[in-house]
């Protein structure tokens, strides 16, 4: 037994959880202060910032009023999409949640009689028909606070885009704190509701299953594949409202009018500022709390078999839990140095700032990390490995879960180190432009393809390292330790999509040239913050698809995977397919979407009499709804190819086939998405590094209207696709197939292989 009691465990995780609920709703009354309505009380006539009222585009009063305008029109887009999307996302909730009980009900019959259990030999386990019952109910519990997380994290956005524009008039560390703070009451609502759901879940089925340890875990991984159903399809739908506006309103307002990127004479400006909430906020919060729930589940339900499981140590078996709950205590100090003990004082200290959160949280969390597995587990204990029983010393553990934290820093810097115009490979990019579109397709595509390299590595290690010290449970908490700093991860996230619409907001207000630049840092540095919040969830998606295969392959009962044998490998090279298929189908529907979008726009501008002089405003509903519509149809075609492969890889062709779908989805997947956004990244920089005109290289390559600035925004055309809709996606296809698998493998393993038995 660990140090930890059962009473001290069951104390100290829900206590972890208020926490940081707590200290979120404390961040978001700090970011409340900051008044978005004009008048005197709210003190700007004192404290803003000696500038030259000239200079003001147009008058304090009137700029507050018209920042709340647009928020409030933001706001109300964002919300109306959220609820449409959920409406759909109601019906396949309640219909997959039936499939779940039918399939799984039907591996014993629907019998009510307790079964042998599978790993316990010669205890009696629970009825499959409870195993039918809990996992559905699993999946709706998941799904809810799935769809919660984003939701709740879109509205902090909303709340704080014009908030952070408003405090960028008085200087620019200002903005930093209120858009940072923003984030982090999404981060720690995120990490806390997740934790929390998980905890009360598993007491409260606990009531029923009692002893049978093995029965309750497995119901339990139904939360997991409720929590990143959702997230496919708020990824997936938000990608293409998202991107559909964006390159809209590029195309037509950038390359063909020559206007600003916000300009409030363009009529798609609206649905561009609601697609960063929709897509970057929404659905980053529902892909990371899906990362979150699978990765413990698949720890529970591996830890479940072992010998943790056999001899009913609790403490020992919610070590995942007691890993999450320490890093929302790490997150929450490690946030108070970017807020509190660190003032930015110019421009340039915004991104190392953020780059400091993610260095300190792993440092702290390495002390955390030793500390847990000191107290919670036993010195020495066997785990399940494929049939055999392997001894394990908890210092193995640390190990684990260390690596995989680790290796989510390395995966981080090397994507700042490919998307940041700070470094060489974005301004190689830029110095493309020089020649025109094609060249700087050609670099971008090269600089993403070499991304791959580093982080590839740095999972292989991590995975090398974790299995040969505790086999599938070491690969499952090695995920979760490069989740364990969720908190601060998604706050450095959020801040990117906070800012880009508080610049967005600055321009549309008419606000000064200086305000302009302070919002523009903020986005620039924001968009490489995306860039890494993207590469964590594509890493830990690799290590947490490969713990729920490993729990996937033990619960089908599969002795071994062999490439060679026809039926794995047919199911490999298929597996390896589907993430091509998955993009094009995804990019194929921003296109279309897009060109709707365009038509529109060109419309508008053609037929609006004043729409150019600025006399007449544009009709920004028509493209908010067209956005709407054409993402909600375009979702369903990707989702159904994800939902349904392992159904029918593994009803038709049997378990060993759909093993070597899912290890062939997860090999090339990973690449795939680790390039698209990495290139996309990139792109974008590098169109903003030549507007920003910073550096002597920069300024002989623009200015904004110029030739090379051209190139430039059509490679950020080309890329945004890549990297906000088809390439984050892509983290869920892996990590959905393999959970799925493994909530139906019961199925899987009694009736599945129907081809092959008649053939």
């Amino acid at each position: 037994m660990g140090l930890m009691s059962e009473t001290l465990t069951q104390i100290l995780i829900p206590l972890a959880a208020l926490i940081g609920i707590g200290f979120a709703l404390f961040q978001w009354f700090l970011v409340s202060k900051v008044r978005v309505s004009r008048g005197l009380d709210n003190g700007y006539k004192d404290r803003l910032i000696e500038e030259d009222e000239q200079e003001e585009g147009i008058d304090t009063d009137d700029a507050v009023d018209k920042c709340a305008e647009i928020q409030n029109a933001i706001s109300v887009g964002a919300t109306s999409f959220l609820f449409t999307e959920y409406k759909y996302l109601g019906i396949f909730t309640a219909v997959f949640g039936v499939i779940i009980f039918l399939f799984l009900g039907s591996v014993k019959g629907f019998s009510t009689k307790s079964e042998p259990c599978t790993y316990n030999k010669g205890n009696l386990c629970k009825p499959a028909l409870a195993n039918a019952i809990f996992s559905t109910i699993a999946f709706w519990l998941g799904a809810v606070t799935s769809v919660l997380s984003g939701f709740l994290g879109m509205k902090i956005a909303t709340y704080a885009n014009a908030r952070t524009t408003l405090e960028a008039r008085k200087s620019v560390g200002k903005a930093f704190i209120t858009a940072f703070r923003s984030g982090a009451v999404m981060g720690f609502l995120l990490a806390a509701n997740g934790l929390l759901v998980l905890y009360v879940s598993i007491n409260l089925f606990k009531l029923y299953y009692g002893d049978d340890w093995e029965g309750l875990f497995e119901s339990i991984t139904g939360y997991g594949l409720g929590g990143s159903s959702m997230a496919l399809f708020g990824r997936v739908g938000g990608g293409i409202y998202t991107k559909a506006a964006d390159v809209g309103a590029d195309l037509v307002g950038k390359v063909e009018r020559n206007i600003p990127e916000d300009d409030p004479r363009n009529p798609a400006v609206i649905a561009d500022n609601v697609g960063d909430n929709v897509g970057d906020i929404a659905g980053m919060g529902s892909d990371l709390f899906g990362s979150y729930a699978e990765s413990s589940c698949a720890a529970l339900f591996v830890a479940s078999i072992s010998s943790f499981g056999t001899s009913h140590d609790f403490s020992a078996m919610s070590y995942p839990l007691i890993i999450s709950s320490m890093g929302i205590i790490v997150c929450l100090i490690t946030t108070l140095f970017a807020t509190d003990m660190f003032e930015i004082k110019n421009v340039t200290e915004i991104e190392p700032s953020l780059k400091r959160q993610l260095l300190i949280s792993t440092i702290l969390m390495t002390a955390g990390i030793g500390m847990v597995t000191f107290f919670a587990l036993p010195s020495e204990f066997t785990l399940f490995d494929f049939g055999k029983e392997k001894v394990v010393k908890h210092w193995h553990l640390f190990f684990c879960v260390s690596i995989g934290l680790w290796a989510g820093l390395v995966i981080g810097y090397t994507t700042e180190y490919y998307t940041s115009n700070a470094y060489s490979p974005v301004k190689d990019v830029a110095d493309s432009c020089r020649t025109g579109a094609a060249t700087n397709v050609i670099f971008g595509l090269a600089l993403g393809y070499k991304s791959v390299i580093i982080p590839i590595f740095a999972i292989a290690i991590a995975i090398y390292v974790s299995f040969s010290l505790a086999a599938m449970y070491g690969i499952s908490v090695a995920a979760l330790g490069m989740l364990s700093t969720i908190a601060t991860g998604l706050a450095i996230d959020a801040y990117g999509p906070i800012s880009d619409n508080a610049g967005g907001i600055a321009e549309m207000a008419g606000m000064s040239h200086t305000i302009r630049e302070r919002t523009d840092a903020l986005d620039a540095a924001g968009n490489t913050t995306a860039a890494i919040g993207k590469g964590f969830a594509i890493g830990s998606a690799a290590l947490v698809s490969l713990a729920l295969f490993g729990a996937y392959v033990s619960r089908a009962g599969i002795e071994s995977v062999d490439v060679l044998t026809p039926k794995v490998f047919i199911g490999l090279i298929v597996g390896a397919m589907l993430p091509y298929w998955f993009s094009a189908m995804t990019m194929k529907s921003v296109g279309s979407a897009a060109l709707k979008m365009v038509e529109e726009v060109r419309r508008q501008f053609n037929t609006i009499p004043g729409l150019m002089d600025g006399t007449a405003k544009p009709d920004y509903e028509m493209c908010v709804k067209i956005s709407t519509d054409a993402s909600l149809k375009e979702m369903i075609p990707p989702g159904a190819l994800v939902m349904l492969t392992p159904l029918i890889a593994g009803t038709f062709f049997g378990v060993e086939t759909l093993s070597g779908v899912l290890a062939g989805s997860l090999v090339s997947g990973v690449q795939v998405a680790i390039s698209a956004s990495n290139t996309g990244g990139a792109w974008d920089n590098a169109k903003k590094y030549i507007e920003a005109g910073a550096s002597e290289h920069a300024r002989s390559l623009g200015p904004k209207g110029s030739d090379a600035h051209k190139a430039a925004v059509i490679g950020d055309t080309v890329g945004d696709p890549l990297k906000d809709t088809s390439g984050p996606s892509l983290n869920i296809l892996i990590k959905l197939m393999a959970v799925e698998s493994l909530v139906f493998a019961p199925f899987f393993a009694a009736h599945g292989g129907l081809l092959f038995k008649w053939l």
